[in-house]
């Protein structure tokens, strides 16, 4: 069956390692979308985050979709709005008791609003998207009548790693809790995945899951990839992510290896 809709990670995956869209990358999203195939940005970034790439692939407009915050938010890229789930400031405030033990950061994310909850080692997030706007915040002046679009806990790789492996299991249960990037662990409310949300994006278009091309590089890629009716996996994905997916490229990021599998198996497929 022909690929309708291709979903695409952006960090590591559409991205090359300083934040570019390559010319070979833009011109093989053009020629599948002169087939009539959407390209869908999927990405654990607020829409402010990504509005700049939306710009340059002329993907603004009626007729064109994002899914943001991991699939917290789906979204015609006119500021219509699909489907959004997100955090109360009761569940924000679980996690940063977790995270305050850990001696971890915790930013919350309301659309380009962050959060920066103070904490025993800085929040690096401001540096993972320069663009969103940072609200130096106490526990006692954390905003309890917004929807929190997702949390993130940004920090050395490291010491992540570290104290990840001593958060208590019943967090999992509650939470989607996985790693965007090396320094960033991603908070979203249980059963929002960036998978979820492109099930809600088909069945609003009328695209069958067989018909989703999904590429990513990362462990919140995982689920779109192993759902996805192709799911592909770039050249540097992680081990975890390589083994669920249907295709692993040849190529990276910064070998325009979206291009290369848009030519395989969405342009010249007939």
């Amino acid at each position: 069956m022909s690929i309708k809709l291709i979903a695409l990670d952006l960090d590591g995956t559409l991205l090359t390692s300083d934040k570019r869209i390559s010319a070979e990358n833009k011109k093989a999203l053009q020629a599948a979308r002169d087939k009539g195939v959407y390209v869908v940005l999927t990405t654990g970034r607020p829409l402010k985050a990504i509005e700049q790439f939306l710009e340059e692939l002329d993907l603004l407009g009626e007729g064109q979709y994002a899914i943001t915050f991991n699939g917290g938010l789906v979204q015609e890229n006119t500021g219509r709005v699909l489907e959004q789930t997100g955090f109360s400031v009761e569940d924000v405030r679980a996690i940063r008791e977790v995270t305050n033990q850990l001696e971890l950061p915790l930013d919350a994310i309301h659309e380009g609003d962050v959060y920066s909850l103070d904490a025993a080692h800085a929040s690096l997030y401001s540096s993972c998207n320069p663009l969103l706007h940072i609200i130096p915040t106490t526990d006692a002046s954390l905003p309890e009548e917004l929807t929190y679009n997702k949390a993130v806990t940004a920090v050395d790789a490291a010491f992540l790693d570290q104290q990840i492996a001593k958060l208590p299991a019943s967090l999992y249960d509650r939470f989607e809790i996985f790693k965007s990037r090396d320094i960033l662990l991603e908070w979203s409310p249980k059963g929002v995945h960036k998978a979820n949300g492109l099930a809600k994006l088909i069945e609003h278009l009328g695209i069958e899951q067989s018909e989703v091309m999904a590429c990513g590089d990362e462990e919140n890629d995982l689920s779109m990839v192993e759902w996805a009716g192709l799911g592909i996996a770039m050249a540097n994905a992680s081990s975890t992510l390589k083994e669920v997916a249907k295709v692993v490229l040849p190529l990276t990021n910064d070998e325009h290896g979206i291009a290369w599998a848009i030519e395989q198996y969405v342009v010249s497929e007939e």
